[in-house]
This record gives structure tokens, C-alpha cells and sequence, in this order.
């Protein structure tokens, strides 16, 4: 019954992955939305912010590199992972300056690698295990696995996320244990576990989340 959840589930986290991470030269990763916003530990307007420089990262460096680079930018409480591939090392370098002058952003993981664009079929892989981290941090529920935002990219796993320290370790080790994973590179901000239930408490009171400015 657990193998069949787990699979379930892994599916619906699938299909949710934006374009299986790289349909296209540059993609953006998205943060949690709909009724995952609601229990999502940053708030409202962080939310919102982080689109946002998804958002205008995303149109900044497709306009300066085309198709030359393959870029995910993914938001989290207004810092900013990027992954992917640059041409070289200076591409790699202009790109992380391009995403860390965008609005609200205040620090950049600047993760990609430097080498050939990778085939579309390997991204399709990295979409998939993603999705079985996910399913599987449903699996063990040690806790809510929208808590903990998931990026594959080369079999590497980026956690992102506002968690205690006890999440933060099972985070860690189901991602490390789960198959397909080749490292796991955690850059989940840890509080303290009073925070968290803080937090918790007070996100069900915030109003919905608005559309984020996609002026440049």
C-alpha cells in the first residue's frame, strides 16, 4: 500500500513539475501554489517577492543570453538558487550578477556548472527525482513536505525551506537515500522549533497571495 502511494503520488508531483524542468533553453522555477501557498512558511508578501525574482531573472538573462545558457532560477524567502549551465566561467559569473541585482533579492546561490548544455532527456530525469523526494518525504511524513522546495539538477538536490533542525536532518536524509540522487546540497534555513510553530500558527491567517509584478 505504501509502494503504491508512493508512486501515486510521485505521478501528481510530476505532473506539477514546470515543462519536467527544461522544455525550454531557460526555465524558472516556480514556487508552491494554490492551496499549498496557504501552509507555506514564508509569507504572503515574500511569496509573492520570490516569483516575482523568478519572474524578472528569468526575462533579464534570456534577453542577454538567448538560448546560449540553460538557467533555473528558483526564489526562496527572497534569496535566489540558480542552476544549469553556462558556457563558461564569465557567463557563469554575469549571470549571477544579473540575478542578484534583481528587486528584493538578498543572496544568490550561484550552483550552475560550467560545460555543454545538458540533453533534454537528463532534465526530464531531474524532473523525475524530484518527484520522488517529494513522494517520499510524504511517505515518512516527519513533516510537511511543502515545507521543504526540492531542485534537481544533474541528480544534485537543492533543499530550500524554513525549517527546525529535526525537519532539517530527515529532509536531508530521506533526499540522500532516495534513488537517482547523486548529492544532496542542503540550503535549508533552520530555526528553532518554537519558530516554526510560530510560524505555523500564523500563515492560516494570512490573506490570499496576489499576483506578482512582472514590471522589469
Amino acid at each position: 500500500m505504501k509502494t503504491a502511494k508512493s508512486l501515486l503520488t510521485a505521478a501528481l508531483i510530476a505532473a506539477a513539475v514546470p515543462a519536467l524542468q527544461g522544455c525550454f533553453p531557460l526555465v524558472a522555477g516556480g514556487v508552491a501554489a494554490g492551496a499549498l501557498a496557504v501552509t507555506d512558511r514564508r509569507t504572503v508578501g515574500t511569496q509573492t517577492e520570490d516569483e516575482a525574482i523568478e519572474w524578472k531573472a528569468e526575462k533579464r538573462i534570456a534577453d542577454r543570453f538567448k538560448d546560449r545558457a540553460h538557467v533555473n532560477v528558483t526564489g526562496y524567502n527572497r534569496k535566489a538558487l540558480i542552476t544549469g549551465e553556462a558556457y563558461d566561467e564569465a557567463m557563469k559569473a554575469e549571470i549571477g550578477d544579473i540575478v542578484s541585482k534583481v528587486e528584493n533579492v538578498q543572496g544568490v546561490w550561484n550552483e550552475m556548472a560550467v560545460g555543454p548544455i545538458r540533453s533534454f532527456s537528463s532534465r526530464s530525469n531531474d524532473a523525475y527525482v524530484t518527484s520522488k523526494v517529494k513522494a517520499r518525504f510524504v511517505d515518512y511524513n516527519q513533516f510537511a513536505a511543502n515545507h521543504v522546495k526540492v531542485v534537481t539538477e544533474g541528480g544534485a538536490v537543492y533543499l530550500l525551506g524554513i525549517v527546525n533542525e529535526r525537519e532539517a536532518k530527515s529532509a536531508v536524509q530521506i533526499a540522500r537515500t532516495t534513488d537517482g540522487v547523486r548529492k544532496v546540497v542542503n540550503l535549508l534555513e533552520v530555526v528553532s522549533e518554537a519558530e516554526t510553530r510560530r510560524i505555523d500558527s500564523a500563515v492560516s491567517s494570512q490573506p490570499p497571495k496576489a499576483t506578482p509584478d512582472q514590471s522589469l
